[in-house]
């Protein structure tokens, strides 16, 4: 009885220690710095094909190719790999589009990652291109006029409140889908959005990134931190 119940221990223990992250996270490096992006699990065909292509190797060696400071940073272009300068750079992907999902829990604040498109009716997804938004801080009076003149819908307050205190893009919502958001490096958004770019608003020192889905050991890390240090912020 005593050795069976030794080796229920060690299986509970096992299992626990194995237990899977919440979430899928990759790290984005650049020589501008890095971040680390966590996947939507709200959003799986894009969670999905994002972390299929970072597993291939798709977007190592892609450029930012688009960038516009206070708005976001653009990329996955497979074309802008080895790229001559001043080449114009937004067109290339993987030979397939993702379908909308909109979610309107998931919206354009600063740091969160979303899917570029084409002017398609559907709002397809680009089956690789993707960017990262900077935007600005909002006041009332600016989210108003938003609503009524380009967006035709109320942003929920709670929305309103993170648009004026950490900005964002909301003109894009309920647009382009977004799916996911950096958890940490979010000033490497802030340090590419500062380049210098060309006519095109490409940068004129290319940013090269690197992709590598986390472990998921490293997920599951990650997420005990983040976990404290929510913990330990104050009470609002």
């Amino acid at each position: 009885m005593k050795y069976f119940f030794s080796l229920f221990l060690s299986f509970f223990a096992i299992t626990v220690v194995a237990k899977k992250p919440h979430y899928q996270y990759v790290k984005l490096q650049t020589d501008q710095g890095e971040c680390i992006i966590r996947l939507y699990n709200e959003t799986p065909l894009h969670r999905d094909n994002f972390a299929k292509l970072t597993k291939e190797g798709f977007f190592n060696g892609t450029l930012f190719h688009r960038v516009i400071k206070n708005f976001m940073i653009q990329g996955g272009d497979p074309d802008s790999k080895n790229a001559e300068a001043g080449k114009l750079l937004g067109e290339g992907g993987p030979g397939y589009t993702i379908p909308a999902e909109f979610r309107d829990s998931l919206f354009h604040k600063k740091g969160v990652l979303a899917a570029a498109r084409d002017n398609n009716p559907q709002k397809e997804s680009s089956g690789s291109q993707f960017y990262l938004v900077q935007g600005k801080k909002f006041t009332d009076e600016q989210l108003d006029i938003l609503e009524r003149d380009r967006l035709k819908f109320k942003l929920p307050l709670w929305q309103r409140e993170v648009y004026k205190s950490i900005g964002g893009a909301p003109h894009l919502d309920r647009n382009y889908t977004v799916y996911g958001e950096v958890v940490r490096g979010i000033d490497l958004i802030d340090k590419i959005a500062e380049m210098n770019t060309d006519s095109n608003n490409r940068p004129l020192t290319d940013v090269k990134m690197t992709i590598t889905l986390l472990k998921k050991r490293e997920a599951k890390k990650l997420e005990k931190t983040l976990e404290k240090e929510q913990k330990a912020q104050p009470s609002v």
